[in-house]
This record gives structure tokens, C-alpha cells and sequence, in this order.
């Protein structure tokens, strides 16, 4: 019999990090859903082979949007992990916790007890940071974190621009000041990724009371407005898993608003429009979709010090062998080892802008190295005005959903990125990049004015894959919010939501830390604990602000 207290379904940042806790006391059963399978490989575990695993169908749902129609009708990918650990096992490993500002935003939306105060404790419970700000950081958690060794001459050249510039600088961006230039914090340990796979849900595995159940979810079962269990295809067979207390969707930001409105939760009308019997009519389900886009910014190097020359196959298969026997060496980072959070303008508080530095200048996907050495800045706004949404294509479980974003349908995102090309110009015309500088490779040197600007955005703009927001989180009374600050869906008893999905407003920054402490916070809120005392912390905010970018 396929039963269990809790069932979670999907074993991604945050549903590993609920299998985990959920479990830990032993006085609970956990079954957890997965249809992806094992994270065992080099694709996954090697730092360096990251471009891997978010193009291969084996680890990734592949899905895409519709043409988006501000983006020229590109049809952009949208990748999101089928395997143990989710997209913990297919990102790109940086860790940032978000800007203490954005948890405020979403307890003034209507989130309650999700502020910076309430959430700091949870993200010092989930960490191992080595080397971070004392007092802020956590010490003893499953999560270890690690700066990279910056061993290329490009990474402090970056981060000394942004201080020539007139920018902050910062030691910890996940302390008490994000704001400025510095280094990058990575979720590798030891040389290998660590997944919330390897950080939660193995542990966990090794206790009788958790298990893996592998299948499709195709609906929550519902009967008297409570939820009793998941319906899945396993083995090419229906099965019913039951949860005798709760279930918890931890789907994704895609595939959690999908599940709900197979389950009869959703816009009223569209259930109907694909012949689905309402269980409740949530309009929120689906809405809200956002997103980071960025653009690489690539310049030449007149000096061959860039990953260019690790790009051929002998280097590759020597790097390959010494992260293999070693787990050391250049297959043991991610490459992102310096970033910026930066404001666009005065009269903005904290940061807007978010630049990954890398030396080389290629696509996040591997393809399109440009030619020659070469290093880049991927930046981006991280408070877009447009949102998006994901619907049912069909009633069809196996039907992937119609995603649309609407990519920079406000007009602010053009005015934004446009400063956001400009600006890294600056950057990269510092002195501190003069012994390395050669011409300007991406957008060109030739692209200035707005319209050139907007005609190289539309062309070029990749997401930097961090949808969230689908299943709103907020009041109770809010038609548009999805789940409750406890995160249960609200209409339906014994059934909450807890991913990326509930966001009220994406965070600054990459989406794997606060989709982990999503799940670590939840997991109080389901079991009937009191939450950790709120820190009483206060966050850096440039005092500058309302004068000056910088």
C-alpha cells in the first residue's frame, strides 16, 4: 500500500528540504514523488559540465514558452529538473538569499510572518557557510556553501571596475550588505554540486520513514474539499498514493499551477473550458508568472588568460580526469565567481541590477563560444513589471503547459536593460580591465542608440531560468492569492504548495536559496511548530540612496 503521513510531490529545493525535516523527528512517514531519476554522473555532480544537464531530456522536462511576442516571437527554453534534487541538480550552483527588502515586500503583500526578520533564521537553519559573515550566516546546516578561489586575474580585475566605477563593494553578499561588487557564493562541497539531493534527501532516505516513489503526478485526489492522496502513472499503470495527513506540492513553479488545476483548482473558467469539475475556483493559479532575463555582455581579451584555451578536447578530458580522481582543478567550479548587485538609479533603495562574471565568453548552454579569449558579464534587471502565466494545454496530464511569460511587455524593462548595456560598458571600460581589454564582442561597439539597443535586446535577451510567482502566496481574503502564509491552499483542506511558485515578487538574485528556505519554513508550519524567533538583524541599505547609484 502506497501510504504515507505526508506526501510531497517532487524532490526538488524546496521538496527535498520537506522530505527532510518533515521526516527528521521519526514520528512521521514521507513519501515523496519523483518522475525523474538518479543524479549519479559526472553531467550532474561536476561543476563545470553545468551546461550539461539542463539540455539533456533525461534530467530536464523541456519545456518552452510560446513565441513571446515582445522578444521578436522567440521561443525561449525553459528548463526545469525531472531528476533527484530537481533544478538543484541542473542550475547554475549560485547561491543568493535575495535582498532582506524583498522578504518585507512580501509580508506587506500580504505574506504574514515571511519578512526579512522571520525568514533570516531560516536561511541560517539551512546553511554550512564557510567564511561568511559572522552573526548572519549559518553554521551547521545541510546546505554548504563556498566562495570560489578566483584564481584568474579577470575576477578581482571585475570586481576592482565596479569599485573604480564609484560602486560598493562587499565581502558577503548574503550577509548583512548586498549591495556592491565582490565575490560569488556557490553551492559546491568538496568539488561536487551539492543538490539538495546530496545536502537533504539522501540523509533523509537513509531513515526507514522516508521513501522515493517514482512516478507521474497526474492529480491530487480531493474528496469533501480535502485532499487524500496523489494520483500517479507508474509502470505504465494509475496508482493512487495516500496521504493520510497532508500533501504537499512541491512541483516547480511550472509543474505545481498544472498539478493544481488538474485537480479541479483554478480560474473557474478555464477548468471548464477543459472540461475539468471545479473544486475551487482560485484565479490566481497559473497567474503572476516572473522571470530574470539577462544579456551577455561579452569583451575580448588581448591577453590569453580566459578558459578559451581549456575550451579544446585534450584540456577538456585532462580537467575532466583531475576532477574525476581528484574532485580539484577547473571541473570543480561553476566559473561564476564574481558578481554585482547594483542599484540603477538614485531614488532606487536597494539593488535592481544583478551581474555573474565569468572569463570566457560563451552561451550559458555551452554552444556559441565567440571566437577568441574573451570574458563577459551576464546582467539584468531583477524587478521586471511584465508578468506571465501557465495554463492547461488540455485536460491530458502528459500535456506540457502553455507557458507565457510576456517578457518585456512594460515598457520600464526597456529603460532599464538599455542602462543595464550601458553600464557594463562602464564597468569594462575601467582601468582595471585596461591590460586585458580588447574590442567590445557582444552587443558590438558599433550598437548605441536606443533602438540599436532595444533591436539587440529582442534578438538576445535569455532567461536566467527563475520563474516563480504562479501560486501566489498572501491573504486569505486576496481572490488572487493561491496559498496562505502557512502555504495550504486556500478552499481545500490537507493540501499545501511550498517551491518558488508561492513568491508574492521574485527575489533578488538566483532562486535555489529561497525555494530551499521555503521548504525549511513550511516544514514548521506543517508539522505545528512555533516558527524560529525573528532575527532582529538590520540589512545595509546605502545611505546614499536616494542621491546617487553608487
Amino acid at each position: 500500500m502506497l501510504e504515507a503521513d505526508f506526501v510531497v510531490v517532487g524532490s526538488g529545493s524546496a521538496g527535498s528540504a520537506l522530505a527532510h525535516r518533515l521526516s527528521e523527528d521519526g514520528k512521521h512517514s514521507v513519501i515523496v514523488i519523483e518522475y525523474g531519476g538518479s543524479d549519479f554522473g559526472p553531467f550532474i555532480q561536476m561543476p563545470a559540465a553545468l551546461s550539461f544537464p539542463m539540455n539533456m531530456s533525461r534530467y530536464d522536462w523541456g519545456f518552452t514558452t510560446e513565441p513571446e511576442p515582445h522578444l521578436g516571437g522567440r521561443v525561449l527554453a525553459t528548463p526545469r529538473g525531472k531528476v533527484i534534487g530537481g533544478s538543484s541538480s541542473i542550475n547554475g550552483m549560485v547561491y543568493v538569499r535575495g535582498h532582506a527588502r524583498d522578504f518585507d515586500h512580501w509580508a506587506e503583500q500580504g505574506a504574514t510572518g515571511w519578512g526579512f526578520a522571520d525568514v533570516l533564521p531560516y536561511f541560517k537553519r539551512m546553511e554550512t557557510s564557510h567564511g561568511g559573515e559572522e552573526g548572519w550566516r549559518g553554521t551547521d546546516g545541510p546546505m554548504h556553501v563556498w566562495w570560489g578561489k578566483r584564481l584568474n586575474p579577470l575576477y578581482s580585475a571585475f570586481i576592482e571596475a565596479g569599485r573604480q566605477a564609484g560602486f560598493e563593494t562587499t565581502e558577503d553578499y548574503n550577509g548583512s550588505k548586498q549591495e556592491g561588487f565582490g565575490p560569488m557564493e556557490q553551492t559546491i562541497h568538496n568539488g561536487r554540486r551539492w543538490s539538495t539531493a546530496n545536502a537533504y534527501l539522501k540523509p533523509a532516505l537513509k531513515h526507514k520513514n522516508v521513501r522515493i516513489v517514482k512516478g507521474f503526478a497526474r492529480r491530487v485526489l480531493i474528496e469533501n474539499q480535502r485532499a487524500i492522496g496523489v494520483e500517479i502513472e507508474a509502470r505504465k499503470q494509475i496508482q493512487v498514493v495516500k496521504a493520510r495527513r497532508e500533501v504537499i506540492i512541491a512541483a516547480s513553479s511550472i509543474n505545481s499551477p498544472k498539478l493544481l488545476m488538474l485537480s479541479g483548482i483554478g480560474p473557474a473558467k478555464h477548468l471548464a473550458e477543459n472540461g475539468i469539475k471545479m473544486v475551487a475556483d482560485r484565479p490566481g493559479v497559473g497567474q503572476n508568472l516572473q522571470d530574470h532575463l539577462e544579456l551577455y555582455i561579452q569583451q575580448e581579451s588581448v591577453k590569453p588568460i580566459t578558459l578559451y584555451s581549456k575550451l579544446n578536447v585534450v584540456s577538456k578530458a585532462m580537467i575532466g580526469a583531475e576532477w574525476l580522481f581528484f574532485k580539484s582543478g577547473l571541473g570543480a567550479t561553476n566559473h561564476f565567481e564574481a558578481a554585482a548587485f547594483v542599484r540603477s538609479k538614485p531614488g532606487v533603495d536597494y539593488p535592481d541590477i544583478q551581474y555573474h562574471f565569468i572569463p570566457v565568453a560563451i552561451r550559458y548552454d555551452g554552444k556559441a563560444a565567440a571566437g577568441s579569449h574573451g570574458f563577459q558579464a551576464h546582467v539584468g534587471p531583477m524587478r521586471s513589471k511584465s508578468r506571465g502565466s501557465v495554463t492547461l494545454r488540455g485536460p491530458d496530464p502528459k500535456a506540457k503547459p502553455v507557458i507565457r511569460f510576456n517578457y518585456m511587455s512594460h515598457p520600464d524593462d526597456w529603460v532599464d536593460f538599455r542602462h543595464c548595456i550601458r553600464l557594463t560598458r562602464e564597468i569594462f571600460g575601467q582601468q582595471a580591465f585596461a591590460p586585458y581589454r580588447g574590442r567590445e564582442i557582444s552587443p558590438g561597439s558599433h550598437v548605441q542608440s536606443d533602438d540599436e539597443l532595444d533591436a539587440f535586446i529582442r534578438e538576445h535577451a535569455e532567461s536566467a531560468y527563475h520563474p516563480c510567482g504562479t501560486c501566489r502566496m498572501g491573504r486569505a481574503d486576496d481572490r488572487t492569492s493561491v496559498v496562505d502564509p502557512e502555504c495550504r491552499v486556500i478552499g481545500v483542506d490537507g493540501l499545501r504548495v511550498a517551491d518558488s511558485s508561492i513568491f508574492p515578487r521574485v527575489t533578488n538574485g538566483n532562486l535555489n536559496a529561497p525555494s530551499i528556505m521555503v521548504g525549511e519554513k513550511a516544514a514548521d508550519h506543517i508539522l505545528g511548530r512555533t516558527p524560529l524567533p525573528p532575527s532582529n538583524l538590520q540589512p545595509w541599505i546605502n545611505p546614499r540612496w536616494q542621491e546617487s547609484d553608487r
